[in-house]
């Protein structure tokens, strides 16, 4: 089933990908590492451009611990970088529309956009930070530096 989930993700991103009219330069990879709490997990969302502002398609493969099942996870753009992240995050990305897809085998795969463009972002200074609900205790479960 996990084949099954990871070909889905494939597919929809291919798709994508291919129907915009994104340069590739835009389209980025960005590696999140899980925090402590979420050990041995992954994340991996991708970044790219639409217009003055920055979409994230992300594909999770489990939570932390405890968490309600189904999660609903939040994603935040910070100032700094996972070792010295802002006391605020710089862009809030949970307002806006929230996709998500699950399958079986416990991954969520879900977009996220930010009113900011992708060139300020690779420019470094910034963090993407994923954190469970509030309701589950609003830890972070995974961080990875922009630049």
């Amino acid at each position: 089933m996990k084949i099954v989930s990871s070909l889905a993700l494939v597919v929809a991103v291919g798709c994508i990908c291919g129907c915009s009219t994104v340069p590739d330069r835009q389209v980025t990879n960005v590696p999140l590492n899980a925090t402590s709490i979420n050990a041995g997990h992954i994340a991996r969302p991708i970044m790219m451009s639409s217009g003055h502002e920055t979409v994230f398609w992300f594909a999770v493969s489990g939570e932390s611990m405890g968490s309600a099942l189904p999660g609903r996870l939040m994603a935040y753009i910070y100032p700094g970088s996972c070792a010295s992240l802002g006391s605020k995050p710089a862009y809030d990305m949970n307002d806006g529309p929230n996709a998500r897809f699950y399958s079986q085998a416990s991954h969520q795969y879900f977009w996220k956009s930010a009113p900011v463009a992708v060139e300020t972002l690779r420019a470094g200074g910034y963090a993407l930070v994923v954190r469970e609900s509030p309701a589950d205790g609003h830890q972070s479960i995974f961080c990875g530096n922009l630049s």
